[in-house]
């Protein structure tokens, strides 16, 4: 490369990284803090979402009874989601709005709170601090208008460090400071040293992890998967773009089935499932539900609960347009499914279902998704690690702590280039002086 070009090209990474150097390194620490998030949350919440089963024969509650015994320990707050489990011994979840949920016992009724609320707070404090700097009300649009900035910036730095990187000579003597770390070393020639090594092993991953997130945080770029890939960008951002299924208008007078005849239903059709969710109508106002139940994705966008699926159908801050536009009259019940044998592993089936009748009216898998909103789902779930499962997710963690020490060691060399030590000189001792030389008063 041109002496100059690359002089030029190395101003430029450095003045960029100083700017942005501190958010980066925010959002790369709480990435890598809320890696395995989903994993946590299931270890320390197996006990409560477990109940003592009761005496063979014993009758479960009804849906509708449950919905009733929520409503009545948590009037504040319409119930916006229903997930149910297939294990005798499970819990019922119920999302509350878009921010909350509770734990039914099916026998008995009993509403209890989710546990590990520790962890819980934990786990919000980081994900507030990565989206928008934990920001509050309004200033979270500038809080994610600052962090959606940096995730670009980064992905610059990431481009200008390779080619800045990339070494003159392609032999081993000049490869090897550049590819392993080396012992001995200190101050700038070590944080050189991480800085290059950190910085190459980390790039690919990082490409991905900034590219995905520039997807999430900006609806032309999200635009802009479903126009590379030929289709029609939604309407909403995100992939969840389908349209409401249309209800035939039911005889006067019919009136729903009840909520275990709907989900018999869907159970018949469903192989092997993990967890069965209902999205609930909710008034006017209170948002669509917004929580996770355990062993649920991260989403992008709002508030965190529980009772949303994993997967795209739980996505927070997406798919919520079809709720605010969809047509007047009867809705069809959405149905989230997530089976124990799937691919992707973030692969959901969503099933509608007519709420007078219990008969299917449309069943969408995966397979049936167009090319752009498949590769915008794969980068959701790649942004977080979880397309690929635990590996992937700790393949995302080490290359956000990764992140965290190009971040330090960029600002090290930074700060050793502008303010250079100064290196103190000892002082020579004077040197000896002679004694002067005796006067002979006696010579002749």
């Amino acid at each position: 490369m041109n002496p100059k070009l690359r002089s030029i090209l190395f101003w430029i990474h450095l003045i960029c990284g100083l700017i942005v150097g501190l958010v980066v390194g925010v959002m790369s620490f709480t990435g890598a803090a809320i890696a395995f998030e989903s994993q946590i949350i299931d270890w320390a919440d197996r006990d409560a979402r477990h109940v003592t089963p009761p005496a063979e024969g014993t009758p479960r509650l009804t849906l509708e009874e449950m919905l009733a015994k929520v409503k009545e320990a948590k009037p504040a707050v319409p119930p916006s989601g229903v997930t149910v489990y297939p294990g005798a011994d499970s819990v019922v979840s119920v999302a509350l709005g878009r921010g909350a949920a509770v734990y039914v016992n099916p026998y008995t009724g009993e509403v209890r709170e989710p546990g590990a609320q520790g962890w819980r707070s934990f786990f919000n404090t980081m994900e507030d601090l990565h989206r928008w700097l934990a920001a509050s009300g309004d200033n979270r649009a500038v809080g994610k208008a600052i962090t959606g900035v940096a995730n670009l910036a980064f992905l610059f730095l990431g481009l200008t460090g390779l080619i800045l990187w990339w070494p003159r000579k392609w032999n081993l003597r000049a490869m090897r400071p550049i590819l392993w770390f080396r012992r001995g070393l200190k101050g700038k020639a070590r944080d050189f040293n991480w800085h290059n090594v950190i910085g190459f092993w980390s790039l690919p991953v990082l490409v991905v992890l900034t590219t995905s997130g520039a997807v999430i945080s900006y609806k032309w770029a999200s635009n802009l998967v479903f126009t590379l890939t030929g289709n029609e960008p939604p309407a909403a951002q995100g992939p969840i773009a389908a349209a409401p299924v249309v209800v035939p208008t039911p005889a006067p007078g019919t009136q729903p089935q009840p909520l275990d005849a709907q989900f018999a239903a869907v159970m018949k059709q469903s192989n092997a499932w993990e967890t069965i969710t209902l999205r609930l109508a909710t008034p006017q106002g209170a948002g669509a539900p917004g929580g996770r139940p355990e062993g649920a994705a991260r989403g992008e966008g709002g508030p965190r609960g529980e009772g949303a699926p994993r997967g795209e159908g739980g996505q927070r801050g997406e798919g919520r347009a079809e709720a605010r536009g969809g047509p007047k009259g009867p809705q069809a019940s959405a149905f989230t499914v997530r089976e124990q044998e799937r691919w992707p592993l973030f692969a959901n089936n969503t099933v509608s279902l007519d709420p007078f009748t219990a008969q299917t009216l449309k069943t969408e898998t995966y397979a049936d998704f167009n090319s752009g909103r498949k590769v915008r789902t794969w980068l959701r779930f790649l942004h977080t690690g979880e397309a690929l499962g635990w590996v992937g997710q700790l393949i995302a963690a080490l290359a956000s702590f990764g992140a965290v020490f190009l971040v330090y060691t960029g600002y090290a060399l930074s700060w050793r280039r502008f303010v250079p030590r100064r290196k103190t000189q000892a002082v020579a001792p004077p040197a000896p002086v002679a004694p002067p030389a005796e006067t002979n008063t006696n010579a002749a």
